[in-house]
């Protein structure tokens, strides 16, 4: 927008026309100020004429020194700009009022939202872990994002036990929704590569993460299985 001088903007209006300079009066109003110009002194000084007007000025040419028109003028616009600020203040109240009244519910649904969480009473998605893992259990999906079978195994499970878990044989079991049989995929992670796919293979609700064990585990527990009847049948021998 470009800039208007008190000069252009009186120009714009027709000019000033008197019959005698030394009566005639500029009078400005500016937020709440009156601002009062000879016209003997806005002649003979291009400062004045080049006055920068901004936006809400008021301009009051006095040609015949009647005070009392251009006090009911000035109250007008003082009371018109009151108007408008008691309006703005009012619409800002509202705003506020508004703003406070919507975070306030927010709040409150948020606080409920997490009581009926920590209560287990928001329905949530699952998959479960088993086999040779370090933690078995259920895995908790997330709301609105994906997991993947990386996510529950290092996430949740805690990794697979190198001691124990066979980590050529993990398996993602899923139920078919058809009632047709189970769909298994198996994961050799002998290879570091194949890891890549672990972050890659998205799971589903009610999966099942097994992870196998290691034939030596598998040897040792049947020993200690054995073991301890093969130490009651010595007693029994030996107590006969």
């Amino acid at each position: 927008m470009t800039p208007l001088d008190l000069g252009e903007a009186l120009s714009a209006a027709g000019g000033i026309t008197a019959g005698d300079p030394d009566f005639v009066i500029i009078r400005l109003y500016r937020d709440g100020t009156i601002y009062q110009v000879p016209l003997v002194a806005y002649l003979e000084n291009p400062s004045i004429q080049n006055i920068t007007l901004v936006g809400g000025d008021s301009i009051f040419v006095d040609t015949a020194f009647d005070l009392a028109k251009a006090q009911g003028y000035f109250e007008q616009q003082i009371r018109l700009a009151e108007f408008r600020q008691s309006s703005r203040e009012a619409a800002l109240t509202q705003l506020n009022a508004e703003v406070a009244l919507r975070r306030a519910t927010s709040q409150e649904g948020r606080t409920n939202f997490e009581t009926r969480l920590a209560l287990d009473a928001v329905v949530r998605d699952y998959v479960y872990l088993a086999g040779e893992v370090g933690v078995q259990g259920r895995y908790t999906l997330p709301f609105e994002r994906r997991a993947s079978l990386a996510d529950a195994l290092y996430d949740e499970a805690g990794g697979v036990p190198t001691n124990t878990g066979n980590i050529a044989e993990v398996y993602v079991l899923r139920d078919t929704q058809t009632g047709s049989g189970i769909v298994a995929w198996r994961l050799d992670a002998r290879n570091a590569a194949n890891l890549v796919l672990a972050t890659q293979f998205e799971l589903r609700p009610n999966d099942i993460v097994f992870v196998a064990e290691q034939p030596v585990t598998a040897w040792n527990r049947v020993i200690q299985q054995i073991t301890p009847s093969v130490i009651t049948s010595t007693v029994g021998a030996a107590t006969n």
